[in-house]
């Protein structure tokens, strides 16, 4: 309801802008008239209120300057044939301007061209004609010169205004797409850092917690009292490191960066024996091939932390899908690249998981440049990641 209202409104505007250039216009050139000024060529003999209702009428049109400028110009052509019989005179000539200034401005680009045309061949053709039919030249210049200014600096003064507003239309159509592009951006931006806390919620919960339900429910199964206070500790020292990471990722969220506790830092793959006491602590049978220790290169933290949250996650699917089967970890250093694959037995019964595990290990390795893939083997299923180090 506001845009038509302000739609009405600017239409309001320009009609009584409209009126207003058309009153002055008429008052102007009544002016030149009662003062005898207005004479081009020669003043003629025609009296002056003949003059002023000619003017009148070809003010009158002016009002189709924004609604049907192509019409007011053609019709304007007939108080200025009337006025060329009665002697050439300024006020018409100044009117006769602005109507093909409105003409070129208003009309379509077509329209405003083929006007800019006729416009331009008509003053040539006026030329030519003066020169050929007046006896003196000099005369004949001084017509073209008196009259072509009226035609001309319209014409250009309109289809220069035309082209800035068409360059300006283009700048915003531009600044829109480019607001379009960032705005998209920005969602694309966000959707990704919700994937990524997505992804690493679900390392830490998923993988802690699978972990401690499982040595739970392994720790009420044994007799020992020695082995299931060993579980025991594994489980609380899994719930604490749950805990430590969780609260480091709601601080990092909640602070703009002077509050994250530096002293917390990620896990890395020099934590990896954790993660195999604990799978050991559930049961699983797990070796270690790990040659990394023999690499004098650190790794990067995103590729250290990248290939721990995949150990971790291959680990916590073979504890809960192949329970008390036999695993293997190997990790490989080796011309730029660490190649991480963890394998295990399948056991008689094996549970289907939502493979949301399987995704965010994937994602994981995308993520910095890596490779990924899992499946079964011939005896038994294969995760491995190759991620590079450079």
């Amino acid at each position: 309801m506001s845009s038509v209202v302000m739609a009405a409104f600017h239409r309001l505007s320009r009609n009584r802008q409209d009126q207003l250039i058309v009153l002055g216009y008429f008052c102007g050139g009544t002016v030149l008239y009662c003062t005898g000024i207005y004479p081009v060529l020669d003043q003629g003999s025609a009296p002056i209120w003949l003059r002023i209702a000619v003017l009148a009428v070809m003010c009158g049109l002016q009002l189709l300057r924004r609604r049907a400028p192509v019409v007011g110009l053609a019709l304007a052509l007939i108080p200025l044939t009337g006025d060329v019989v009665l002697g050439t005179s300024a006020p018409i000539l100044i009117a006769l301007g602005d109507h093909l200034y409105c003409a070129v401005l208003y009309s379509s680009q077509r329209v405003g061209r083929v006007v800019t045309t006729i416009a331009v061949l008509g003053t040539l053709v006026g030329t030519v004609v003066a020169l050929t039919l007046v006896p003196n030249w000099r005369l004949a210049i001084f017509v073209v010169v008196a009259c072509a200014p009226f035609v001309v600096i319209p014409v250009w003064w309109a289809a220069n205004i035309r082209q800035h507003r068409i360059m300006a239309e283009s700048e915003r159509a531009v600044s829109a797409q480019l607001a379009r592009i960032a705005d998209l951006d920005r969602k694309a931006d966000v959707a990704a850092e919700r994937a990524r806390m997505a992804r690493d919620l679900h390392d830490v919960v998923a993988g802690h917690l699978s972990a401690i339900a499982i040595q739970s429910e392994a720790a009420l199964s044994i007799k020992d009292p020695d082995s299931a206070r060993k579980v025991l500790t594994l489980v609380r020292e899994n719930s604490v490191s749950a805990l430590t990471e969780m609260r480091s990722i709601i601080t990092l969220l909640r602070a703009d960066g002077s509050g994250v506790d530096e002293s917390t830092s990620p896990p890395r793959l020099n934590e990896l024996s954790k993660l195999v006491e604990s799978a050991r602590a559930a049961g699983m049978r797990v070796d270690v091939h790990n040659t990394l220790s023999h690499s004098a290169t650190p790794l990067p933290a995103a590729v250290d932390l990248a290939a721990y949250r995949i150990a971790q996650e291959a680990l916590t699917n073979a504890i809960k899908h192949a329970p008390g089967a036999r695993a293997s970890v190997a990790i490989q250093h080796s011309e730029g690249t660490l190649t991480l694959e963890v394998s295990n037995e399948l056991a008689g019964q094996t549970r289907r998981g939502s493979g949301v595990g399987l995704l965010s290990m994937r994602e994981r390795a995308i993520a910095i440049g890596g490779s990924f893939s899992a499946g079964p083997v011939p005896r038994g299923w294969l995760v491995r990641a190759v991620l590079p180090v450079d």
